[in-house]
């Protein structure tokens, strides 16, 4: 059994294989429907960005049988390395055929122009030749992505998009091999690589794109330590591995360091930050008795922890199962290309072995009709529909990245497109997610107890220390000297000042947060804070409605806090929401027909943020928020949210006029094609005029942030 199996609650086993060669919808079919009904197979679920497939089945079903199942579909795969293991980038074994594949077009379209001019005799035979040499290496080399795939589904007696292509571009090298024995007039080695050329680039941005949607596990399950202290019956003290725990182990855990495991404190006492977990804002108390989480950060004093749960038992990786989980559901989402792909190989496939046919029944040859079909699969190349989605897809995501928004999965933007129901966290994403001390208090402060506060601030880490040390320092207050300067968990500090007791302490029963500043013999000065929204929240929140995105507020904060921003806003919100419910709103959502954009920026956000249909972080969420998200924006402004939604509706615009434009292309090209007016190299030239007014249409995104 893998790294990567692990038992079920119904007893089934679930094995994660990576399968690095499948890149589209339809290989996503392919390997589902190959998989259901095999013996001892329960389900199987395909993660299209992270190329995976998850398989539930009979603890008798080894990993090795699974390995060979998909081989009969035709797919290579290997058990995932383990939980930590990186997700293999689609782009690098792209781009070296890419490059040779490019730079040969270059040199050989030079070539062929020499040809073009007149050269003619045994000049003209040598410049076949010299392209001979640099094209034949070049193609076998950067064709290799294709002849692989196309290989690997028809020894199977299957086709996918790639066998057309393969089919085409052998056929004329071949072809053009024999014009340059025989002395011939046509070569249309610079025809073959252009189609390379032009797929492969496509076939790059797209894989760059996907690569991106791919890396919110990895960064979620990095938040946990990767071993402990470990205090033995005997007193001696030794580090291990975070695998090598067990349960019952006590772990001693530093000041600044954070768990390993969840557990149970059994000695001393500190606070923790929770907030990418849960959402709470401030740092949470824990003392004897108290449960800690894997991931925490512990920021006050050393604490012994008894061992409850490990690895894939955590909270921590509760939460990672979540938004794989979510990551899963969302990559069914079946891209407009890939539909279109289904469709091509075999229309392709019929129409160049028709127009073959009816050539030779029309007594032209087989030389003629094979020249003829060459140039049908040529002129069919599918690389103006290669492009049309990921050339705008590019144009788009430079254009918000100009405008301060950062676009990680190119596809969210045919979904976020769609979108008509919008959920908010608050802390860090309505709001700034900086508290600041109410000015007109610090104003009415005495200057000798303002003094006091910025010395008893400045002796904490604690954020809200921070702030009010900060907010007093830019009025100009200085610190004095105190005595015996102590700072308690989840208390406060407190210190001795000219002889008189003094305490900067978290309030009992306040609403919202605050501190007070006591000096012994004087009255007790309560110090609230504000967290205040985002410039231009209200500006932003009405441009979304008027774009018929209805909007809410959904956090993990106390009820208090998010019913003040509810105030400010005017939004409906649900306070106290774990991670879980935030996830079950948005399936309700869903299940009622709605295209749900989640908006947040904690861990405890990053299920939501994966299972919702898009979803957005701002710059200063936790590493989980950015990498969950598939936007991420680094201003301040909510601007950014309608910004989004307009461009990934132009974008989507622009897409379906370059599907247009390349079914436009086709009508017009193919006829001209079957007629026989068309010879390859001139097929290539069209193709290649139809990529381009393609790339140029897409172009129009470039301002479409403004």
């Amino acid at each position: 059994m893998t790294a990567l199996a692990r038992h079920d609650r119904d007893d089934a086993v679930q094995t994660v294989l990576a399968v690095p060669g499948m890149h589209c919808a339809g290989c996503m079919s392919k390997i589902e429907r190959g998989l259901e009904g095999r013996p001892g197979i329960v389900s199987a679920r395909v993660n299209l960005s992270a190329r995976q497939v998850t398989i539930a089945h009979d603890a008798s079903v080894r990993p090795r049988d699974l390995v060979e199942e998909l081989d009969r579909i035709g797919f290579e795969a290997e058990p995932r390395k383990g939980a930590l293991a990186r997700t293999q980038s689609a782009v690098k074994p792209l781009l070296a055929p890419l490059a040779v594949s490019a730079f040969a077009c270059m040199n050989v379209m030079l070539l062929s122009v020499s040809v073009w001019s007149g050269a003619d005799g045994p000049t003209r035979t040598m410049f076949h030749w010299i392209s001979a040499a640099i094209a034949i290496p070049a193609i076998l080399y950067g064709g290799m992505p294709f002849f692989k795939s196309a290989w690997g589904v028809l020894r199977r007696g299957r086709t996918n998009m790639d066998v057309p292509i393969s089919i085409g571009v052998i056929l004329a090298t071949a072809l053009s091999f024999y014009e340059t024995v025989t002395g011939g007039h046509d070569a249309w080695f610079d025809g073959a690589l252009m189609l390379l050329a032009f797929l492969l680039a496509g076939r790059v941005l797209d894989a760059m794109m996907r690569d991106r949607a791919r890396t919110g596990v990895d960064a979620l399950l990095s938040h946990a330590a990767q071993g402990a202290m470990v205090v033995a019956a005997d007193g001696t003290v030794e580090w291990r591995k975070a695998d090598d725990l067990a349960a019952g182990m006590v772990m001693r855990v530093a000041a600044g360091e954070r768990l390993a495991a969840d557990g149970e404190i059994v000695s001393g006492g500190s606070r923790f930050d929770q907030s990418l977990l849960t959402g709470e804002s401030a740092p949470v108390p824990g003392a004897a008795g108290d449960r800690v989480l894997a991931g925490t950060l512990n920021l006050d004093a050393p604490v012994d922890v008894r061992v409850l749960a490990i690895g894939q038992d955590t909270t921590l990786a509760e939460i990672a199962r979540l938004m794989e989980a979510a990551a899963q559901d969302r990559s069914k989402y079946v891209r407009i290309a890939d539909r279109a792909a289904r469709l091509y190989a075999p229309a392709v496939h019929t129409l160049a072995a028709l127009t073959f046919i009816g050539w030779m029944i029309a007594g032209a040859g087989w030389y003629q009709s094979l020249v003829i079909a060459i140039s049908v699969l040529i002129i069919t190349c599918p690389c103006a529909l290669g492009l049309a989605v990921p050339v705008a897809q590019v144009v788009a995501s430079g254009a918000l990245m100009r405008a301060g928004i950062m676009v990680k999965d190119g596809s969210a933007l045919e979904r976020l497109a769609k979108a008509d129901r919008a959920l908010l966290d608050k802390t860090g994403t309505l709001t700034l997610g900086r508290p600041v001390p109410d000015p007109a208090v610090l104003a009415n402060l005495p200057a000798d107890a303002a003094a006091v506060a910025l010395s008893l601030a400045s002796h904490s880490r604690h954020p809200i220390s921070k702030a009010l040390a900060g907010a007093l320092t830019a009025r100009g207050i200085r610190a004095v000297e105190l005595d015996g300067v102590e700072e308690r968990p989840g208390e406060g500090v407190f210190a001795t000042y000219q002889g008189s007791k003094v305490a900067l302490r978290r309030p009992e029963g306040a609403s919202g947060i605050a501190v007070t500043l006591e000096i012994a013999g004087r009255p007790t000065w309560l110090i609230p804070f504000a967290d205040r929204l985002r410039p231009e929240t209200n500006e932003a929140l009405t441009r979304l409605a008027k774009m018929g995105v209805e909007a809410s507020i959904i956090s993990g904060d106390h009820t208090e806090s998010v019913a003040q921003v509810a105030r400010e806003t005017g939004l409906f919100a649900q306070a106290e929401a774990s991670p879980q419910d935030k996830q079950d709103l948005i399936r309700r959502l869903q299940g009622a027909g709605r295209n749900v954009l989640m908006v947040g920026d904690g861990l405890n956000d990053g299920p939501a943020l994966a299972k919702a249909d898009s979803s957005i972080a701002p710059g200063s969420a936790s590493d989980v928020g950015l990498q969950a998200s598939d936007l991420v924006f680094v201003q301040d402004s909510l601007m950014a949210l309608p910004r989004s939604v307009k461009v990934a509706r132009s974008t989507m615009r622009v897409v379906k006029q370059n599907f247009a434009l390349a079914v436009g292309y086709n009508m017009l090209a193919v006829p001209l094609a079957i007629a026989g007016f068309v010879t390859p190299m001139i097929a290539a030239l069209a193709m290649s005029t139809s990529s381009l007014v393609v790339v140029a249409n897409s172009l129009r995104l470039a301002r479409s942030a403004r």
